[in-house]
């Protein structure tokens, strides 16, 4: 069984989710795509405190994953709810990791492996990208291609697929950045103002893949 991403567990409020956009439910769920994210409130801290995964032996066992609290999982995917801004699944989750090597494989001790690696600068810094496949969910792994630390490694970022990222941007209004061209070719992406929505989760939403014949 291939390894997926059941559920992500954010240290924010509903009410801020709600303010973003997203259908939350009563229990403090929010459904998208194949995947549950769970908000738990600040009293765990902020960001992504942790995740469970399909696909592991052991339902229920927990473990270290590279630093991040990790849960295995059998739960099937839920029904996904229609969020107003045409949220439709997680396009991708950004990790930080301060140790590329270490941190692949930890990876790829679990079941995955990279599907393509590439050299970039942030902010004039070099980095490397790596990419895993979970399901319907882009894995981005980050870090310095040639420095170490010993430090662990964190769930840092979501980007999510939109139905329309114009109308998105128009029904979030002040909320997002202005609309741009992605890295990928054809993609247009825009950031939201997270913090200000009282969200601790750097968030942003991308227009779906182009399909080229």
């Amino acid at each position: 069984m291939a390894v997926t991403i059941d559920e992500l567990l954010i240290a924010d409020p509903p009410q801020a989710w709600r303010e973003a956009g997203f259908a939350v439910d009563d229990d403090g769920t929010c459904r998208v795509g194949t995947v549950r994210i769970r908000l738990v409130g600040r009293e765990r801290g902020t960001g992504i405190v942790g995740w469970s995964l399909r696909g592991l032996p052991g339902d229920g066992a927990t473990f270290d994953l590279d630093g991040i609290a990790t849960t295995s999982s059998a739960a099937a995917p839920p029904v996904p709810a229609a969020h107003v801004t045409g949220v439709t699944h997680i396009d991708h989750v950004v990790l930080l990791s301060p140790d590329l090597t270490r941190t692949r494989g930890a990876l790829e001790a679990i079941g995955l492996d990279v599907r393509r690696e590439r050299d970039a600068m942030l902010a004039g810094t070099p980095m490397r990208q790596m990419f895993f496949r979970l399901g319907e969910v882009i894995l981005e792994v980050v870090g310095s291609p040639d420095e170490t630390g010993e430090g662990p490694s964190s769930l840092w970022g979501i980007t999510y697929t939109v139905a329309d990222i114009d109308v998105a941007a128009e029904r979030l209004g002040v909320r997002t950045s202005v609309v741009k061209d992605a890295v990928q070719p054809g993609r247009r992406i825009t950031t939201l103002r997270h913090r200000d929505l009282g969200m601790s989760v750097r968030t942003a939403l991308i227009s779906p893949h182009v399909r080229r014949g």
